[in-house]
């Protein structure tokens, strides 16, 4: 769940998703068609499980779909699309093309005019068009028709978002931004050097098809069906398709995302886990209470060995599927209490059914339920929720509604805005409640909290050992 009003920590950077099954997500919302039926409001955070990793995967991507093709009026400088106040001559376009006039290409060509406003594209189109004619490259009647009326468009301010690109990809060298089979294409400022080379040899490719009559644009501008699926295949199968050095293009541009990714989540993490030990530095140390700590062991030890909810949940958090539990108290206790702050590991993938995985009307199972609040819940409202509760010690109330309030006032974290003094403030509130509604029973079965949501002293005592140990 996104917030309409960002809560981090102080100083720190935006929020970034924690995501453990991150390829997987990606290659599984990639394989099942989920694109064009889920669409989200803001970026989620992928749970480490299969079935919520690709329906989060599939909603981070659809956003970005929307972002483009939404029917929502297309918002430029005044005027028009670009910043650029020139003439868009020949000469501009060959020089911000890096091509001689005769080796032009209808996207060249499209870019330079979206570069300069409306107004002034419009003007210059006639003049232009002759030029080109003059080097001879005349490109054709139907893409000088489609350029007038697609700048008519933006400059009345009728045009979308989606109507400006849409045009850029009828000139059949622009590559489409999110296609079929799910990958998606990042904004050319935010794409990486590996995707911006990709791109560029995508870019070269489907150049070459339209040279080779393969790719015919008029039929794109036309709105031809046939020639539209042709086209976007092209795309699937040259990203898909090894290039001589062994690279996968589709693979190499996501091998990047992910580690750009995992490098801003673990900058986040250390200031996180920074802020925490200097706010724990100010505050007594807990005694721990070892007869409440036995009895809790024995407890999570029964409940892990037995199959569903919480005990899948338990395992794949603590990572106790890929090795054995630890066979002392304290180290069992914080591994899996650490887990829940930040799964370690997927939940069993035989629990999922080629029919459960596609069937996005039905309802979430308890474990995929609580996966995915639990990979939801960002570092500052964990540490804002654990920090609160150590300052106040045991007996203060940690049921999800009252952590919603402790992470809203909290001073270890900053607030962009006064939360609850609107309908978006309840909104955010009412989103960490909804999170920690997932937490507070897992808590629970450890001893954290009591039957009424009551921090216990051994929950005073290991909870912030445990914050520190999951981002550690």
């Amino acid at each position: 769940m996104s917030r309409s009003r960002p809560i981090r920590p102080v100083g720190c950077h935006r929020a970034h998703p924690r995501c453990p099954g991150l390829r997987t997500s990606r290659a599984a919302a990639r394989g099942f068609g989920l694109i064009a039926a889920l669409t989200g409001a803001g970026m989620p955070r992928l749970a480490d499980s299969g079935l919520l990793a690709a329906r989060q995967a599939a909603s981070w991507q659809g956003r970005r779909r929307d972002r483009f093709l939404a029917d929502s009026s297309f918002s430029g400088v005044p005027g028009g699309v670009g910043s650029l106040s020139v003439n868009p001559d020949l000469e501009f376009v060959s020089k911000r093309a890096g091509r001689a006039p005769a080796e032009l290409t209808r996207r060249d060509v499209a870019r330079a005019l979206l570069a300069t406003p409306s107004g002034q594209a419009l003007v210059a189109l006639p003049e232009l068009r002759r030029e080109m004619e003059a080097a001879g490259n005349p490109l054709s009647p139907v893409f000088w028709e489609s350029a007038r009326r697609v700048l008519t468009s933006i400059e009345t301010g009728a045009a979308t978002v989606g109507d400006v690109q849409r045009w850029l990809e009828t000139t059949g060298t622009e590559p489409m931004l999110l296609l079929r089979g799910h990958f998606v294409w990042a904004d050319e400022e935010e794409r990486g050097p590996v995707a911006a080379e990709m791109h560029e040899r995508l870019v070269a490719y489907l150049e070459e098809q339209v040279a080779a009559g393969v790719i015919d644009p008029d039929r794109l501008v036309e709105e031809d069906l046939d020639a539209r699926f042709a086209w976007e295949e092209l795309q699937e199968r040259w990203l898909d398709t090894p290039l001589p050095d062994g690279r996968v293009p589709s693979e190499a541009v996501l091998d990047e995302e992910d580690a750009e990714l995992l490098a801003e989540q673990s900058e986040q993490e250390a200031y996180a886990l920074e802020e925490l030990r200097r706010i724990l530095a100010e505050l007594p140390e807990p005694p721990r209470p070892d007869a409440a700590l036995h009895e809790a062991a024995v407890r999570l030890r029964a409940v892990l060995a037995e199959p569903g909810y919480p005990g899948d949940v338990l395992r794949a958090c603590a990572g106790f599927d890929d090795e054995p539990a630890p066979e002392g108290d304290e180290e069992l206790w914080l591994a899996v209490a650490a887990g829940i702050a930040g799964p370690i590991s997927d939940l069993p993938e035989s629990r999922d059914t080629l029919d459960e995985f596609t069937d996005l009307d039905g309802d979430l199972s308890p474990e995929d339920s609580t996966m995915a609040s639990l990979c939801a819940i960002d570092y500052p409202d964990w540490l804002a929720a654990v920090t609160a509760l150590a300052r106040r010690g045991p007996g203060v109330l940690a049921s999800p509604e009252r952590i919603a309030r402790l992470v809203a006032e909290s001073e270890d974290v900053e607030v962009i805005g006064d939360l609850g003094d609107d309908l978006d403030g309840l909104a955010d509130l009412d989103a960490t409640e909804s999170l920690f509604a997932a937490v507070t029973p897992l808590w629970r079965v450890l001893g954290i909290v009591d039957d009424n949501d009551v921090l216990t002293p051994l929950g005073w005592w290991g909870l912030p050992k445990a914050l520190e140990r999951s981002w550690s």
